[in-house]
């Protein structure tokens, strides 16, 4: 009975894993999916970013990030900054408003929602009568301005969002002052842009949707001007001086009219068609800056020809001669300017354009000759091609790092140099202590490099593997070259290209070797490329060898597709990792396990049909393994034919039930009569009753029949230098699992470095492991004479890793979908295992070894097994006694994309994709947390509304101020010091206290 006895509670190794595991999702990376509204603080210098899913995030200087969310999770229409504030409003697609704050707590800034509000009309009004297409907040930060669908103007005071009903702008109020035979009631309909004068806070210009324009005086409640546009009304902007303002209108013009003092009613100086005279589409928004050298810069989003280009996304500017119009992939939610935000400053002087797109963000150098981009050190645009695989690698030496940069570097010449415009706040998050890669596979063949050392995932490298193949795209095309009299002058600006020129290309698995250089890629067509890291451009030949995984089987045709053609002849590549030897599967089909050995020089590869091993420093095959079983016949299928199997796959599945019924029955009644059995299988159930009292439940797992497809799936592939033959000679071995659980162990000589060109590697099999229940294998590890998992190849060598224990004996894990099984070596005998799937009902995703530090200590830390099952919960299991330590929630079950896309790091974190443009970063360990810290400081507001830094801005940061309320109780507390220490009013106070009594 003792085998069902639950282990005593321990008090030690409670506190233990209390140092060493804690849960924590920390950042988001990348680009926010479906984002829906921009707002811009020039007084904060602060970007917010607003999506469809109900979600804010502000951003600054690198690392300086920040994210709320609000309850409703409906659409942020619009964002609006509070003037010289730390606060901010939000409009939702449900009429609510949402009043931001961002305060100081704990020595960092939260941003923290305060008030929300509904703008509610009299009983029985319609619901256009209130619903919000406007929003001014007034820059005495006391009132927000509230334009509606029905013309009515509210205002709400803040922060407490009353609505001030005597100060309501009515259609009526305003057609008062306006000459009948200029317009009527509907003229006043729709409110569509609000914008205060710039130089007299008294006065706001208001925008209604049929072209009519007001200039409306707070202070006397009328109309001072009124201005008629012919056209439908988008957007209005003010010149600086106040003097003129410009309408841009549905049929791509924009307008400049005058304000004067003596004429009530003006009509436009200018109305241009810029990209006429064809009908055009809408100019959405507009601004006019003006410059020291007397050009002003016009810049607008849309007025394309409708006929020729009314499908582009773009923005123009326009200054003097120069007019380009930036040409995006996705469609433009938003943009604004950067310029001078100093009140006493007499020009604009705008330096950069920054444009918000559905899929990316990107910056435009405006003080740069030809406007280049400015490269982002955050919100990258991950999906620019879908990302198809990633892998992560910890703790990158600096030569290596450097060598990256500096290939990066090469490819970003195109980019403009100017520091990143958004640099607000500041980030006061501890220097990460290590640097770390992550590294992602796209469909169009390519693998980005970036660092995922902090808070901000930057672009360091971009590699393609197209090159190497022939394809119908030539990628020595420029999609930026025009012709000198082409018009409109559209220039394709951004990164987000969705569209794959063969979707055989995309990348399927990843392996870096930290230590070597060395890179191996596989592909969606079979494709093995294994590169090295070169510092300058090379023209070279790429060897090729095919693995035939078949081995000239009779009877099997791969009804996939076909393998990528490749180019004849030296391939020039760009300075970073470039390809020396493809090798190519046959058939061509995913690849679907990747290994590699920089020591050994040895790169091994699984698909669907069996497994091969490579030699690419003699570029030779060494051998290949064919796992296909006679029913697999849906592996010669290929990705695309998976629609063909659904009949086989409920055929098989009906079968199972029925075995699983007929052998229950046979249980049930085999021998003795009725009354017999009933009596056994009461017996029976009283001893499961007790048994069930003492130990956790356990399910039976039903094993699976040879007959399932896709059972040669080669899973995983390892390398190891253990005993595999006897307990007295170690040599190098591959190991690799299948989706029908077998275990395939193979003997390698690899001869010694002096006769490593002369000698072949070879081959041959030791061991073939059936796991019973037949469960898919998706990991294998050895683990040496300390219990201690093999370091890796080349780690010993750089001294980062002490040298794995030869004398005691090895031990191998296997980890299928199921369950975790020990074997000792050489012998395979089963030692130990935990069942998961029988006590949790769940299966195995991803499996890691993780090192977990102790963050009381630095002198304590082990390895654990850090695994993600189907239901999204992360679980961390110890070595080499295969204990549950804890369990977290971490992924809906019902995310697969985001359960498929997990990554694992070696210090205990994690990141899965929570969009298809987005990671979410998470942490299991208590030493390594990267997450962000940072301080927004309120800068000072002088009499003439000039902005200028605290002088206490850099003591503020270093000594981790509180929130507003915190400093408030401080003053007090000095000024009641102060008042102690004076003797007079110490006086004062015991005469008065001897008056009362």
């Amino acid at each position: 009975m003792r085998r069902f006895l639950r282990p005593g509670h321990d008090p030690v190794r409670e506190r233990l894993k209390r140092d060493l595991f804690q849960f924590n999702k920390t950042v988001e990376h990348g680009f926010p999916h479906q984002p829906s509204a921009l707002g811009y603080s020039p007084f904060l210098r602060l970007m917010a970013i607003g999506t469809r899913s109900g979600a804010i995030k502000l951003y600054g200087a690198p690392g300086v990030e920040f994210m709320g969310l609000h309850e409703e999770n409906n659409t942020v229409m619009q964002i609006h900054f509070i003037p010289d504030q730390c606060q901010l409003v939000t409009l939702l697609d449900d009429n609510s408003l949402h009043l931001w704050s961002l305060k100081q707590h704990g020595g960092t800034s939260e941003l923290r929602e305060e008030h929300r509000f509904t703008l509610k009309g009299p009983p029985g009004s319609p619901p256009s009568a209130t619903q919000v297409t406007a929003v001014l907040p007034h820059s005495s930060r006391e009132v927000l301005y509230l334009g509606t669908e029905s013309g009515n103007i509210f205002v709400a005071e803040l922060p407490s969002f009353r609505v001030l009903e005597d100060r309501t702008i009515t259609p009526e109020a305003v057609l008062q002052r306006i000459p009948e035979d200029n317009c009527n009631r509907r003229s006043c309909e729709l409110v569509e842009a609000l914008r205060e004068h710039p130089k007299n806070p008294d006065q706001i210009l208001i925008g209604y949707s049929r072209g009519l324009i007001v200039l409306w005086d707070l202070q006397n409640n009328k109309a001072t001007h009124h201005f008629l546009g012919s056209q439908q009304l988008e957007n209005l902007y003010w010149q600086r001086d106040g003097s003129k303002f410009i309408s841009c209108h549905y049929d791509g013009s924009y307008s400049q009219w005058p304000v004067s003092s003596d004429n009530r009613q003006s009509e436009p100086l200018e109305n241009t068609v810029p990209y006429g005279p064809f009908p055009c589409k809408a100019i959405s928004k507009i601004y006019w800056q003006t410059t020291k050298n007397g050009l002003p810069y016009i810049i607008f989003q849309g007025g394309m020809p409708r006929a020729s280009y009314g499908d582009r996304h773009s923005i123009s500017v326009i200054h003097g001669s120069q007019q380009t119009a930036f040409d995006f992939t996705s469609r433009v939610i938003d943009f604004f300017i950067i310029f001078s935000s100093d009140p006493a400053a007499e020009f604009d002087d705008p330096s950069a354009l920054v444009v918000l797109a559905e899929e990316e963000l990107v910056v435009i150098d405006l003080k740069s000759a030809g406007w280049p981009a400015v490269h982002p050190p955050y919100l990258a645009s991950l999906h620019c091609s879908a990302i198809t695989c990633s892998h992560h690698v910890s703790n990158i030496p600096l030569k290596l790092w450097e060598r990256i940069i500096s290939a990066g570097s090469k490819q970003n010449i195109h980019y403009s140099s100017m520091p990143w415009p958004i640099d607000g706040g500041t980030n006061i998050a501890p220097d990460p202590p290590q640097r770390d890669l992550l590294l992602t596979g796209h469909e169009d063949g390519t693998v980005r490099f970036w660092d995922a050392s902090g808070v901000c995932l930057h672009l360091l490298y971009k590699l393609s593997t197209v090159r190497v193949f022939l394809t119908d795209a030539d990628p020595n095309d420029n999609m930026n070259t025009l012709g000198e009299d082409e018009w409109p002058p559209l220039r394709k600006v951004g990164t987000f290209d969705p569209y794959s020129d063969d979707p055989r290309l995309g990348i399927q698995k990843i392996y870096l070797c930290k230590y070597s250089g060395y890179l191996a890629v596989a592909g969606t067509a079979g494709q093995v490329l294994v590169m090295e890291l070169n510092d300058e451009d090379a023209e070279h030949m790429v060897d090729h060898a095919e693995a035939d995984l078949l081995q000239d089987q009779e009877g099997y045709r791969w009804k996939g597709h076909e393998k990528l053609k490749t180019r004849d002849g030296p391939v020039r590549f760009e300075a970073g990792f470039q390809p020396f030897v493809l090798v190519q599967c046959q058939p061509p089909a995913v690849v679907t396990s990747l290994a590699l050995h920089s020591e050994w020089r040895l790169v091994a590869f699984g698909t669907s049909h069996g497994f091969g091993l490579f030699d690419h420093q003699q570029k030779r095959l060494v051998f290949v393994k064919c796992t296909l079983h006679p029913s697999d016949q849906l592996a010669l299928e290929g990705p695309l034919s998976r629609v063909k199997s659904l009949k086989k796959s409920l055929r098989q599945s009906f079968r199972r039930i029925r075995r699983s019924r007929v052998s229950s029955r046979k249980r049930r009644g085999g021998g003795g009569n009725v009354s017999e059995v009933q009596e056994a299988n009461a017996k029976f159930d009283h001893d499961v009753l007790q048994e069930m009292e003492l130990a956790p439940v356990q399910r039976k797992i039903e094993a699976r029949s040879a007959e399932d497809s896709f059972t040669g799936f080669v899973r995983t592939l390892y390398f190891a230098d253990t005993f595999l033959r006897d307990s007295s000679r170690h040599c190098p071995s591959l190991w690799a699992g299948t989706n029908g659980g077998t275990v395939y162990a193979f003997c390698l000589r690899v001869p010694p470095a002096e006769r490593r060109m002369d000698e072949p590697v070879r081959a041959e099999q030791a061991k073939e492991i059936q796991l019973m229940h037949r469960a898919p294998v998706v990991g294998i590890l050895v683990l040496d004479g300390r219990s201690t998992p093999l370091p890796e190849p080349l780690e010993v060598a750089h001294d980062l890793s002490k040298s794995p224990d030869m004398q005691g004996s090895h031990q191998l894990l296997v980890v299928s979908e199921e369950q975790f099984k020990v074997f000792t070596l050489p012998k395979v005998s089963s030692k130990l295992k935990l069942k998961l799937t029988a006590l949790e009902g769940c299966r195995v995703r991803k499996v890691t070894v993780a090192n977990f530090g102790s963050c009381k200590t630095d002198d304590y830390s082990e390895n654990d097994l850090a695994v993600l099952t189907n239901l999204g919960d992360i679980q961390i299991i110890s070595l080499p006694f295969l204990k549950l330590q804890i369990r977290y929630p971490c992924i809906r079950k019902e995310d697969v994309s985001g359960i498929a896309s997990c990554v694992f790091t070696k210090y205990g974190q994690g990141f899965y994709l929570i969009s298809p443009s987005e990671f979410e970063r998470f942490s299991l360990s208590t030493k390594w947390l990267v997450e962000p810290r940072c301080i927004v400081d309120m800068p000072e507001v002088t009499s003439n509304n000039h902005v200028h830094k605290s002088d206490t801005e850099n003591a503020a940061r270093n000594s981790s101020p509180g929130d507003c309320g915190e400093d408030e109780r401080k003053s007090g507390r000095l000024m009641e010091h102060a008042l102690l220490n004076d003797e007079k009013v110490l006086k004062e106070i015991q005469s008065t206290l001897e008056g009362g009594r």
